[in-house]
């Protein structure tokens, strides 16, 4: 695999783990019974890590919808692969590529969590992330909830990995890009009547 596409894998890779974060995140501050909630600003970002470099990738075009019925909160939240900018075209070319991002165009993120947690501070939440053509789930991930009105705003770390999505890791130099690929969230979700 040519360096720079394996760079991309790993730069899409983080992204998933990103948008599980956030799918978790969501669901955390919504404790209101038969409500809709629609996130409507996000920005994930992912960090690759290699010895003679750093990589960040951000997207702010992920879609998000929540449900809270029946003492339950179910979130979907999917961002398109293509909507991580590293600030380098060409890896973010062959991210797409290695990363099969025309076969799955998206990264979809799922988690349910029960209605009553705290208005904020940290709750914990199960995801489910498909990216790649595969399935990875992420348990108790932690994430911080600030509600503000009818928004609530959640951040957190997901510890995503190329290895969880079946992506080889990026090499550089002869010298692969480290596994780990941690995806930091920062969304806003917003009830809707």
């Amino acid at each position: 695999m040519h360096p720079k596409t394996k760079k991309v894998a790993t730069k899409f890779c983080a992204f998933s783990a990103l948008f599980a974060w956030w799918l978790a995140a969501s669901s955390a501050g919504f404790s209101q019974s038969d409500k809709q909630w629609v996130l409507v600003q996000s920005t994930l970002s992912y960090h690759m890590s290699h010895p003679m470099h750093q990589v960040d990738g951000v997207s702010h075009s992920a879609k998000g919808k929540g449900t809270c019925h029946g003492g339950q909160c179910d979130f979907l939240i999917a961002a398109p692969v293509n909507s991580f900018d590293s600030g380098d075209s060409n890896r973010d070319l062959h991210m797409i590529q290695a990363t099969r991002g025309a076969q799955f165009p998206l990264v979809t993120v799922r988690t349910h969590i029960p209605e009553q947690t705290p208005s904020s501070g940290t709750f914990y939440a199960d995801l489910e992330v498909q990216f790649a053509g595969q399935t990875a789930h992420y348990n108790h991930v932690p994430f911080q909830k600030t509600t503000n009105g009818n928004e609530v705003r959640i951040t957190g770390t997901v510890p995503a990995t190329c290895s969880d999505f079946k992506i080889d890791p990026p090499s550089f130099l002869t010298i692969a890009m480290k596994n780990e690929i941690p995806v930091k969230v920062d969304t806003t979700w917003r009830a809707t009547p």
